[in-house]
């Protein structure tokens, strides 16, 4: 990518689109543009930020005639943890849909240079063989409680893939593992189980010391979505009534000792990737790689001899799971990380394991042998980036 092409980093405001532009910023690309929703954000104000809605097509198409870009980061979706996924099925198929149909066919239209689509491992299915390797996609069924979500991710990579044949683009596929990192969702509706640990812990943590101007900072810092909804007024509650919402979402004080519920049995493997390394990696693929490229090293040169990837589809040649992993090829049990996090912010309570609740896929591990063949490999261990993303998030905690 040349330093002075125009970029969009489509969902820079959220915890991917962030990390890219902070990359992209330190290694010198100087036209950048990015779109928010609601509120425009504080963060990043040198590069250029424009309020569009991703699932509306009328605006995106408006916006791609207006602003010719050459390059563009996929990173835009409607995320949540276990509990979100499983409950707003409709919204989390409909929206991620809209969103990739919108841009991706707004790419082509517009002839960019180059598409790089964020996906999830979660496309891959739920008794997958470990480690999960690109070829596993498609080959059994999905985890119910995300399966709208992961459809509507694979639906991204195979529309990728298929304007690649059919049209000649030059769309790259990325299906990262459970990311984490600054610029996360804390919100215990809807957040990951990384983010909503950290956070749950800190609480019980509070909890322990009956810091309750503590937990009301948080809870106005860091605002949940059903108290938000019903305009509780955070400051004027009581200690009884914190008490009462921190146990809604399992954080108690029992016989002087303080509790923290998980869900499930603990015992589920989860593989974490800190954001900036997904960054970095999907920059590097970016400035190094075509998709051409990427097919020769899957398949070969002597197999992909030619540019007219429809002609070696016309004469039988499949061209298939040529998306790459980007993960560290390392997984943790959730009782683990439970217990890691505990260890780093020091907290002295217990943990109540709630196997009434789902554990959702039992192992979920990536195979990143061809990230690693295409010369990339992850540098954050999952401490030091859950001590940078606890600094970050008390960082964060305002006054009242």
């Amino acid at each position: 990518m040349e330093k002075t092409a125009k970029i969009f980093v489509a969902g820079g405001t959220g915890l991917v689109g962030s990390a890219i532009i902070r990359n992209l910023t330190k290694k010198g690309y100087k036209n950048i543009v990015s779109n928010y929703h609601n509120r425009k954000p504080t963060e990043n104000l040198e590069i250029k930020w424009v309020k569009l809605d991703l699932t509306n097509q009328k605006n995106v198409k408006e916006f791609f005639d207006k602003e010719k870009i050459d390059y563009v980061f996929l990173a835009a979706a409607k995320v949540g943890g276990i509990y979100a996924n499983n409950i707003y099925r409709a919204d989390f198929i409909y929206q991620n849909l809209q969103i990739q149909n919108n841009v991706i066919h707004e790419s082509y239209r517009h002839n960019v240079k180059k598409l790089l689509f964020l996906g999830s491992t979660c496309i891959y299915p739920k008794f997958a063989k470990q480690p999960i390797k690109e070829e596993e996609l498609l080959t059994g069924e999905l985890e119910y409680t995300n399966e709208p979500y992961a459809i509507a991710k694979i639906a991204g990579l195979k529309l990728c893939e298929s304007y690649n044949i059919q049209y000649g683009t030059n769309f790259l596929c990325v299906m990262p593992t459970n990311l984490y990192g600054y610029n996360d969702n804390f919100d215990l509706e809807t957040s990951h189980v990384l983010p909503a640990l950290l956070r749950k812990i800190h609480l019980g943590k509070l909890l322990e010391k009956d810091n309750f101007v503590g937990i009301k900072k948080d809870l106005l810092n860091f605002p949940i979505t059903s108290l938000k909804e019903k305009n509780i007024n955070i400051e004027s509650l009581s200690e009884n009534e914190l008490l009462s919402i921190l146990k809604n979402y399992g954080i108690y004080k029992k016989n002087g000792k303080v509790y923290v519920e998980i869900w499930g049995s603990g015992s589920p493997k989860r593989e974490f990737l800190w954001t900036d390394d997904l960054a970095d990696a999907c920059i590097y693929l970016m400035e190094n790689y075509s998709y051409l490229d990427i097919l020769k090293i899957i398949y070969g040169e002597d197999r992909i001899n030619t540019n007219n990837l429809l002609d070696l589809v016309k004469r039988g040649f499949e061209i298939k799971n040529t998306h790459i992993n980007i993960g560290t090829g390392e997984d943790i049990s959730i009782k683990d990380l439970a217990y890691l996090i505990k260890n780093i912010l020091n907290f002295k309570g217990e943990f109540y394991f709630n196997t009434s609740k789902p554990d959702g896929t039992p192992r979920k591990v990536t195979d990143i042998a061809r990230l690693k063949k295409l010369g990339w490999e992850p540098k954050t261990s999952l401490e030091e980036g859950i001590r940078k993303l606890y600094e970050w998030y008390i960082s964060r905690q305002k006054n009242l």
